[in-house]
């Protein structure tokens, strides 16, 4: 029974050697990618005991050791420390240097393996630049610049919670760390960041908000709150006028073709008659972008009897000419 017993832990002794040298070895990381500064831990699975064994760095070698004793090269010393049990590698503050290809092999040769290990440096001082913050609308156009410290920096540009995409008047380049934007629309008012990482860590640009003059346009004309054209004599009307502006479009209003004293939002009309039955216009401008929208509204003041139901159109209004004469003898 004794020489049984013998010859079988030879045999799974001769089964794991053949095993090792058929390189089924794995080295396993702690983690891989490394973060510079972390701590590298190489195990090596199966775990097996060899007499004598080293590690190295591609030719570099990083320690040896034989039974319990390790001798560690200098430029390692102080970093690296192996166990002789299980032969795992431990190497403390990871440098960028310390990526490349890791063995560990035994002096016999029955122990043998390999892994190539990544080391980044983490994402940091990421910010963002612009040649300006204030644009016109469909005038001008914009470049952003995002700028960071780390290794392989992955770049990701957002328009609030969008993701800025490359299109007709959006273009990303110089691996993505510049955005340039064609034509400025209202919709690229941001806030605009750029998101910066790789595989071990990533960094948020500051919110950049940038300022767009647009308009006039999408104007609207409503009477009382509704967008109604036909209303009873001695009734108050109050005629409203927007539109989409910044800065915040001038105001001028017009009655069958001439202009009225009254600028601003709200035209207000007391107990009207048949007389105030006609084209009703708004006209809008905006002083930075220098261009004119307007909107033309026929209202019908009728009795009761003469009520036409509910009518409800826009029209066009004034040839530009006098459109523009109307606002050049205003302001």
């Amino acid at each position: 029974m004794e020489t049984t017993g013998r010859r079988t832990s030879i045999f799974l002794l001769l089964l794991m050697q053949a095993t090792l040298a058929s390189g089924a070895a794995e080295v396993k990381p702690s983690s891989n990618p490394v973060l510079v500064g972390q701590t590298l831990v190489l195990a090596v699975s199966p775990a097996t005991v060899v007499t004598s064994g080293s590690w190295s760095l591609g030719t570099a070698v990083i320690l040896n050791w034989v039974g319990s004793q390790a001798a560690v090269f200098p430029s390692y010393t102080g970093r690296a420390s192996v166990d002789t049990a299980t032969n795992t590698l431990t190497l403390l503050s990871v440098t960028l240097a310390d990526a490349g290809v890791y063995t560990v092999k035994s002096t016999d040769s029955a122990l043998t393996a390999s892994i190539t290990i990544t080391v980044l440096e983490a994402i940091s001082n990421v910010e963002l630049k612009t040649n300006d913050t204030v644009f016109v609308e469909f005038r001008d156009s914009a470049v952003f610049t995002c700028s960071a410290k780390g290794s392989s920096p992955s770049f990701l540009w957002m328009n609030g919670s969008s993701v800025v995409t490359v299109g007709n008047w959006v273009q990303i380049g110089a691996g993505g760390s510049t955005l340039t934007i064609l034509n400025m629309t209202r919709y690229d008012q941001g806030p605009l960041t750029c998101n910066v990482s790789n595989a071990v860590s990533s960094e948020i640009s500051q919110s950049l908000n940038l300022t767009i003059y647009y308009g006039p346009d999408h104007m609207e004309l409503r009477c009382n709150g509704q967008n109604i054209s036909d209303f009873l004599l001695g009734s108050d009307l109050n005629v409203s006028c927007s539109a989409q502006s910044n800065p915040r479009a001038q105001l001028q209003w017009a009655f069958q073709g001439d202009r009225l004293t009254t600028t601003g939002p709200d035209l207000k009309l007391y107990s009207v008659s048949e007389k105030d039955s006609g084209l009703y216009s708004c006209l809008a401008y905006n002083d930075v972008t220098q261009l004119y929208s307007n909107i033309t509204k026929s209202i019908n003041i009728a009795s009761g009897s003469e009520q036409r139901g509910v009518t409800v159109w826009l029209l066009p209004f004034l040839s530009m000419s006098a459109f523009l004469s109307t606002f050049s003898d205003n302001l």
